[in-house]
This record gives structure tokens, C-alpha cells and sequence, in this order.
């Protein structure tokens, strides 16, 4: 079912955009109604002893009804010059007419037409969310040239350019801040109901809210490589694509249409042979088979499901880029987890401070401050902001600070001379009995140390840890209860991954892991057990995702990620995969309920028609009601 598509008003440079089909929904739906009113003033006319005009009646009814799936009928044939079910269904209803069955053609036709409407409202229901998503872009934003502020349209911006964002404004364009602070609710990108505060070279996203003061923003992408942009093309891109199933439905389609037309040609003949009907039973008994046998049901039995899926996953901040990946997810045994910014936060933390009780902690943690202030290492920030935080300022100044790369810094302060590094740049000695060998305690925690020495003398210990984040170990639980072996990959040392396995509840792990040493991790999951999903950044986890059976990517949804993986999460919420994997089981269930009940359906219908138990209009009943079931059930996805 193709999706009607525009683009904004603007420049021929413009990025394509959704608009669900809605209109035709209601042209489908209206010539539905239409249909099944002409056939009731025909049957009234009927009754009434008028024959011509019920029969006029009833032939506008086939040309209102069935005018629209007999072209795209004919049109499919034409270009993949293979035969299909709505001309089955044409074929069937002139049938029914030529043997005097001109309100049974109808009701088909009627019915027909109606179940193609519902699977219309199935495409755009999906579309929905998209759509609405795609009016929170605003379509003017504030150039700033030459100390005036105008309003232009998106598509007259360029990168470079500057752009003013007043306050309670939507943020056009993806930029970073240039001057100002603000908070930005960035719920459409990132499903995160709490605003985050933004400052200078902060990045902010088209579509977000700019919640404080005015801010000045340099445009970083174009308007068609926003991130917003990417997400609705990711969407676009996911409900276009075929899953596996759907693809193996519509091949046998073709073959199973001219399976049906064959029989149909030899009950057009032989029954009257063999079995001694009349031309007149045996013509009616091939137009039923013609109706009952043609896989309406079976066809819609797929596609509506995965676009229900797709769309309900994206309303819960699952990104899938296609119904493979999607149907891939309930065959997974083994999900493997990079470490840092997947199970933890992904920055250092301050988690034990010790400082030597004879000594001024004021005057230890001023002069620390004042030395890693300079640093943009993690661990110095991380540091600088805890130490702040406790109230302790930095010192004037410091002198001689010098920088020693991958060992800590050194500089004076009154008279004395100041390290702040690890624990080769200091005492050793000192440093293993400083509080009674309290390091290696903090060490076996899987935590990074670092020591501050005065003269020579190690008089304090700084612990940091990248923590573990607060759904980890529910998720990785949820996980375990799906059957599903977990492991993680990480570049730390053994004793740091134990740490975290320990934490998170992960079964096994691999330590100090390069890049390309996880994808030959990955393969050799994917040997032992079969489907495997690896869950990463989307940076430099790239290689290990691509080679996976699922790649699934975390990371506030950066562009990055969406570029990377076959599933997105676009909040950080490792949860949403054990959600993602029942939803998968979830759908393929009803994709099976589906294909088992039209076959039954189908198989019922041929054997009651062959013993002369079932009549056309109870025919076309069963055959129209169980494929609008099929597609209701599949809606249920949406929920």
C-alpha cells in the first residue's frame, strides 16, 4: 500500500516529508459506503419486482466498489507481470453476475473494497505518529545578519549561518549554542520527559523547546541532514521495507493465483463429467471456488501487523528499521552489551574520597581543584565538578603546573610541591599502606584511583567509577528470563569488567576488547548460539553491530546510532529491549495466528463448496469477514 508524500513549501532543496494517506482512506471508505448504499437501493428494487433498475443499480455498485482494486489490479499485473488476488476477486464478482448473481458479485465487491479501506487505515495509523512528529519542525526561524533579526523560511539557512531562538520557541535546525543558557525539552527526540540544561558549544536539535531565555545558535547540518529529519526517514525507511515473511507470502501469491485459476477451469468442466452436475451447478460451484479460494486473508495476514509493530515500537522510543529486524528479534539466545555509556552512565564519578585525618582537607582540596581545573580529562572534570560541589573553591593560584600524559599533574603552592595523578606517578609505598592499604580495597571494586601527594607524602585518595546505570541489572534480568545469555564486551582491564558484572548481573564477560576483537567475539557467539544482537554507542562499536544478527544502538539517539544499528533506542533505557524482543514475539504470534486462521478459513470453505453445502453469499461472507478479522487482529499491535 503505497504513502502519499510531500514536501514542505520551500526550496527544491527540501527534505522530503510524510503526510500519511489519509485521503485516500477517505476516498476508499467513501466509495465503500457509496458501494454498499447502491446495493441496498438495488435489493430494495429487487424485492419490488423492478429488475432493470436494481441491475443498473447493482452495476454502478461493481464500478464504484470495484473500480479502484480492478486498475491497481490490472497495473500490478502489468509491471511485475504477475496475477493477483484483486484480480481474482474482478474475476470472481463478473462471474457471479453472468450467472444471475448480480447482488452476491455486489456484496464481494462491497466487502472487498471495505477490508481494502481497513488495510489503508492500517498505513496510516502507522503514519500517524510520524506525521505529528513532523509538525513539531517549525517552518521559519530568526536569521541574524548583519545585527538584524529576519524571518526566513528553514530552507533559505545554511550551515554557518546564525539564528536567534526566542524563548518558548521550537528550535529549527540542529546547531550549537554561541551565546546564551537555556533548558530545552528534547522529549521529541529522545522520549525524555525532564529538560536538559544547555550551555555554550552545547548542540540543541530541531523540533526541541527552548524553555529559558533566548539563545544564539550556529547551524551545524542542513535542514535534510537533521537529526529529526533522520529519524522520520528512518521510520519512512522501516515501514517501505519487507520482512522476510511478507516477502515469501508475496511470491507464493502469484503462483497461488494461477493455482486457483487452474482449478477453477477444471470445475468449470469436470464436475459435470464426473460427478453428473448441471452446467448450471457446475458453473455456480466454480465462481465459489473462485471466491473462497482466492488468499485475501493469508496476503493481509503480514504487512499490517509489522506497520502496527513498527509504529507502536516508535511511540515507545524503539527505533526498528525494518520488519527483518523486527522479526529477527523473538529468534535471539545471546545479547552482547559494550560496556562503557550501555550498562553505565559513561563518565566517571566520584565514589569514595579519603583524606589523611592530620591534614587540612580545605587546603588539599582548594589546591586540587586549582590543578585539575586546567585538565579537560573525564576524571579531572569529574573531580573539579565533585569537589565544587562540597563547597570547596579553588585556590588563587598554582605555579609551575605541568602536565605529565597518562601519569597526573605537577605544581607548587606555597612552597610546596603538589602530584595528582595515578599511582605510578606517586610514592608507590606510601600509596599501597596509605589507610591501611585502603586502595587496593577500592581498586578490587573496579574503581580508578587517584592519589594526591604534598612533599613527597601521599595524603589523600580520590575513587572514581563509571556507574553502573539504574535499570541495568532490571534489564539484564528481563533479559535472562526471555532465555537470552548475556555477556559483556569491554576494553577495561579484568578486574574493572568483573566489577560490573558483578553489578549489572551479567553472566559472562570479555575484558580488554579492541574494536575488532569484538566482532570476532560476536561470530563466535553467533556459532554457538545461532542469533545474536549486540548493543552499543553506534561509534566505535560499529564493527560489532554490523556483524550481529540484531545491532542495537544506545545513545540519546545521536545521529550516529541511527546510522549504525538495525534497532535505535532513542533514550538510554536498556529496558526497552526486552520490550522490543516480546514485541517482536508479540507480533510474530499474531502473524501466525493470522496465516493459520486463513488457511483453515480457506480450506473449510473450498471443502464445503466441493460437497454443495455452501452458497455464494455465505461464500463471500467467509471469505471477505475472515480477512477484515485478520486485519483486526493484526491492529491489535497498536496497543
Amino acid at each position: 500500500m503505497d504513502v502519499l508524500a510531500t514536501t514542505r513549501k520551500g526550496s527544491e532543496n527540501d527534505a522530503t516529508i510524510l503526510i500519511p494517506g489519509w485521503i485516500q482512506l477517505r476516498g476508499e471508505l467513501m466509495a465503500a459506503i457509496f458501494c454498499g448504499m447502491l446495493i441496498l437501493f438495488a435489493w430494495l428494487m429487487d424485492v419490488r419486482g423492478f429488475i432493470m433498475p436494481s441491475v443498473i443499480l447493482y452495476l454502478l455498485a461493481y464500478f464504484i466498489g470495484g473500480f479502484a482494486k480492478a486498475k491497481e489490479g490490472l497495473i500490478d499485473t502489468v509491471e511485475n507481470k504477475e496475477l493477483n488476488v484483486e484480480l481474482l476477486m474482478v474475476l470472481a464478482a463478473i462471474g457471479s453476475a453472468i450467472i444471475g448473481y448480480w447482488a452476491e458479485g455486489a456484496i464481494l465487491i462491497f466487502i472487498f473494497s471495505l477490508s481494502g479501506a481497513l488495510e489503508t487505515y492500517t498505513v496510516s495509523k502507522s503514519q500517524k505518529d510520524i506525521a505529528s512528529l513532523m509538525e513539531l519542525q517549525p517552518e521559519e526561524a530568526w536569521l541574524l545578519q548583519g545585527g538584524l533579526e529576519t524571518k526566513v523560511h528553514v530552507s533559505e539557512l545554511a550551515v554557518h549561518d546564525i539564528i536567534l531562538v526566542k524563548l518558548g520557541e521550537r528550535i529549527p535546525v540542529d546547531g550549537k549554542i554561541i551565546k546564551g543558557k537555556t533548558t530545552v525539552d528534547e522529549a521529541a527526540i529522545t522520549g525524555e520527559s525532564i529538560p536538559v540544561s544547555k550551555g555554550i558549544q552545547d548542540h540543541v536539535f530541531a523540533g526541541t523547546v527552548n524553555l529559558n531565555g533566548s539563545i544564539k545558535v550556529e547551524i551545524t547540518k542542513a535542514i535534510h541532514e537533521t537529526l529529526f529529519q533522520k529519524i522520520i526517514d528512518l521510520v519512512q525507511s522501516a515501514q517501505n521495507e519487507k520482512s522476510p515473511s511478507q516477502l515469501f507470502v508475496e511470491r507464493f501469491e502469484g503462483r497461488y493465483v494461477k493455482l486457483v485459476l487452474l482449478a477453477v477451469a477444471l470445475m468449470l468442466f469436470l464436475p459435470h463429467f464426473i460427478l453428473g452436475w448441471n452446467w448450471g451447478e457446475t458453473f455456480y460451484r466454480a465462481m465459489i471456488l473462485l471466491v473462497v479460494a482466492s488468499p485475501c486473508a493469508l496476503v493481509a495476514s503480514i504487512m499490517p501487523a509489522t506497520l502496527s509493530a513498527i509504529s507502536f515500537g516508535a511511540r515507545r522510543g524503539i527505533l526498528v528499521k525494518g520488519g527483518t529486524s523486527l522479526e529477527q528479534l523473538s529468534e535471539l539466545k545471546a545479547i552482547a552489551f559494550d560496556k562503557t555509556g550501555t550498562l553505565t552512565m559513561g563518565r566517571p564519578e566520584v565514589t569514595d574520597m579519603i583524606i589523611s585525618n592530620e591534614e587540612s582537607i580545605e587546603e588539599i582540596l582548594s589546591t586540587v581543584v586549582a590543578m585539575e581545573r586546567y585538565s579537560n580529562h573525564p576524571l579531572a572534570t569529574a573531580i573539579v565538578a565533585y569537589v565544587e560541589q562540597q563547597g570547596f573553591k579553588a585556590v588563587e593560584e598554582v605555579e609551575n603546573l605541568e602536565d605529565r600524559p597518562g601519569l597526573g599533574i605537577l605544581a607548587n603552592h606555597n612552597e610546596q610541591e603538589w602530584k595528582v595523578g595515578k599511582f605510578d606517578f606517586v610514592d608507590q609505598d606510601q600509596a599501597a599502606h596509605f589507610y591501611n592499604g585502603v586502595a587496593a580495597k577500592l581498586a578490587a571494586q573496579g574503581k580508578t584511583l587517584v592519589f594526591i601527594e604534598r612533599n613527597g607524602k601521599v595524603v589523600g585518595i580520590i575513587a572514581l567509577k563509571d556507574l553502573v546505570r539504574k535499570e541495568t541489572k532490571r534489564a539484564i534480568e528481563r533479559l535472562k528470563n526471555l532465555g537470552m545469555h548475556t555477556i559483556m564486551l569491554t576494553g577495561d582491564h579484568p578486574q574493572t569488567a568483573r566489577a560490573i558484572r558483578n553489578e549489572s548481573g551479567i553472566e559472562d564477560f570479555k575484558a580488554e576488547c579492541f574494536p575488532e576483537s569484538k566482532v570476532t567475539l560476536i561470530k563466535s557467539l553467533k556459532q554457538n548460539y545461532g542469533a545474536v544482537a549486540m548493543v552499543g554507542d553506534g561509534i566505535n562499536d560499529g564493527p560489532a553491530l554490523a556483524t550481529a544478527s540484531v545491532g542495537i544502538a544506545v545513545g540519546e539517539g545521536t545521529d550516529v546510532a541511527l546510522e549504525t544499528a538495525d534497532i535505535v533506542l532513542m533514550k538510554n533505557d536498556l529496558c526497552r529491549i526486552a520490550e522490543a524482543v516480546e514485541l517482536s514475539k508479540r507480533m510474530n504470534r499474531i502473524i501466525k495466528q493470522n496465516i493459520l486462521f486463513s488457511i483453515s478459513v480457506i480450506i473449510l470453505l473450498i471443502l464445503a463448496n466441493f460437497i454443495q453445502a455452501l452458497d455464494l453469499p455465505f461464500g463471500v461472507i467467509g471469505h471477505e469477514g475472515s480477512t477484515i478479522l485478520v486485519i483486526l487482529n493484526s491492529l491489535r499491535l497498536l496497543k
